[in-house]
């Protein structure tokens, strides 16, 4: 569901469509993680931001207001350019497709080496549609990909920006064996300036991969097996807000989730060398949670100063409509240090716990492994596989320099180029009473980012472990 692109453009359009999620805050339930929304930037107020200012803050020069002091000096009103001009400066016919300021959509290879799907290549086409202020309204972006393990396949996707305060989006698709996905996510209120705000989301996905390695902080490679996750869920969030920057809300997710036998040769299915785990076979859950979160970020989604601190708890129990029984809680801290107009520090840390659960399924167990923060369901390590450790309680923190070494106009909008080391850290334990901050896995490693904001950021990020390089690329910062 992720794919990487070639260059400063294809992260961007590539990768930041190629997810199957919009480029919004948060994962299956979004509207309570999301923070507040910092007016919408421009592509004209980026590209004339002096080196001192915030993106997105550009001072009385760059919109053409001249300092007092200094007088205007006479000057001919200018002319427009002449049509033969405009016509040798935008390119026509075929080379107009050679040009990502003026194609009508922007051809891009998929190459996706996620460490578990395996290889998949495909063509992706983009297409962007913006506002005159040069913000991104919709995408639009169909592709047609071959998959090691499950043949020729095709996927729509569509993205709605209609405004800071309402998102949505719709994805679809499916391969010649095996994998199946539909993903539909509507929020709303998510500047928080209203009394509630409110999400849903509908996930039918089918997927063929998905890796068990056992229960623990040291298990084995050895024990590696696969199974087919087959799982339907509806989520809804509603959350009251006090304040723009604090928020109460109660998330609900029905989920019903199949794990069928592995169907990769070579690797074990899980039933054979795990027998009697719980979470094999057809489980369904009504998950409950309150979340209380306080966010003083300039933006959810593209975030350069502030923070978002969350505390959350809940539980699936037999008498509320669920086939499993387990309770949670746990809380998520990320931070962002504004060091210059390009540099940006990003901090993480994030604990789960799990007082009640000897009788939750395997799949609902705290995880450390893959790309991505999810409140509530994983934590990255950018060295593995997602779900690669799991255990009832979990400890994660990291860290990335994020900083913009090159930007320019790309699909009609302006685009940012960032370079980002990274250290992501964590484990996981059985014990409640255990310290968090010992034996902890690492890995360090570098990602390169395609920002346009205010909505989407593509990357492409390659984690350091075990003596090989891990590739990862898809939507969102890891956090």
């Amino acid at each position: 569901m992720k794919s990487a692109g070639t260059g400063g453009l294809a992260i961007l359009a590539g990768a930041a469509v190629a997810g199957g999620a919009v480029a919004l805050p948060g994962a299956a339930v979004v509207a309570p993680s999301a923070g507040v929304v910092a007016p919408s930037v421009t592509a004209a107020a980026l590209a004339s931001v002096p080196g001192d200012g915030a993106p997105g803050a550009p001072d009385t020069t760059a919109v053409g207001v001249l300092p007092a002091q200094a007088a205007p000096a006479a000057t001919a009103p200018a002319q427009p350019p002449s049509p033969a001009a405009q016509s040798a400066a935008a390119p026509q016919g075929l080379t107009r497709w050679f040009d990502p300021a003026n194609a009508p959509f922007i051809p891009i290879p998929e190459i996706d080496t996620d460490p578990q799907s395996g290889l998949t290549i495909g063509l992706l086409a983009v297409i962007l549609r913006t506002n005159e202020r040069d913000e991104i309204t919709r995408i639009i972006a169909p592709d047609i990909i071959d998959s090691q393990y499950f043949g020729w396949g095709a996927r729509m996707r569509v993205f709605g920006y209609p405004s800071d305060d309402t998102q949505w989006s719709v994805v679809g698709g499916a391969k010649e064996r095996v994998e199946r996905e539909f993903d539909g996510v509507y929020l709303d209120g998510q500047t928080r300036t209203e009394a509630f705000s409110w999400s849903v989301e509908t996930i039918y996905d089918r997927s063929g991969t998905p890796r068990f390695f056992g229960i623990g902080n040291e298990s084995s490679y050895r024990n590696q097996t696969t199974y087919v996750n087959n799982q339907g869920s509806l989520a809804v969030s509603v959350g009251r807000n006090f304040t723009p920057t604090l928020q109460l809300s109660y998330i609900a997710r029905l989920r019903d989730v199949d794990v069928l036998p592995g169907v990769l040769s070579g690797v074990p299915s899980i039933e054979t060398v795990f027998p009697g785990l719980p979470g094999i076979g057809n489980e369904h859950e009504l998950q409950n949670t309150l979340e209380l979160t306080g966010d003083t970020r300039d933006s959810a989604l593209i975030p350069q100063s502030g923070g978002r601190y969350i505390v959350y708890g809940g539980l699936a129990s037999h008498a509320l409509a669920s086939s499993v029984s387990y309770s949670y809680f746990g809380a998520e801290a990320r931070q962002y240090f504004h060091l210059s107009s390009d540099v940006t520090l990003a901090c993480h840390a994030a604990a789960r716990y799990m007082p009640s659960a000897a009788d939750a399924p395997f799949w609902a167990l705290s995880s450390l492994g893959g790309d991505l923060s999810v409140t509530n369901e994983r934590e990255p390590l950018r060295s593995e596989g997602a779900d690669r450790y799991m255990d009832r309680n979990l400890f994660a923190a990291g860290a990335e320099l994020r900083t913009r070494i090159a930007d320019f106009q790309a699909l009609g909008t302006h685009v940012n180029l960032e370079l980002a080391p990274f250290l992501d850290a964590g484990k996981v334990f059985a014990d409640m009473g255990a310290s968090p901050f010992t034996h902890l896995h690492t890995a360090p490693g570098f990602g390169v980012r395609g920002v346009a904001s205010p909505f989407i950021v593509g990357y492409v990020d390659v984690g350091f472990g075990h003596g090989q390089p891990v590739v990862f690329s898809g939507i969102n910062y890891p956090f």
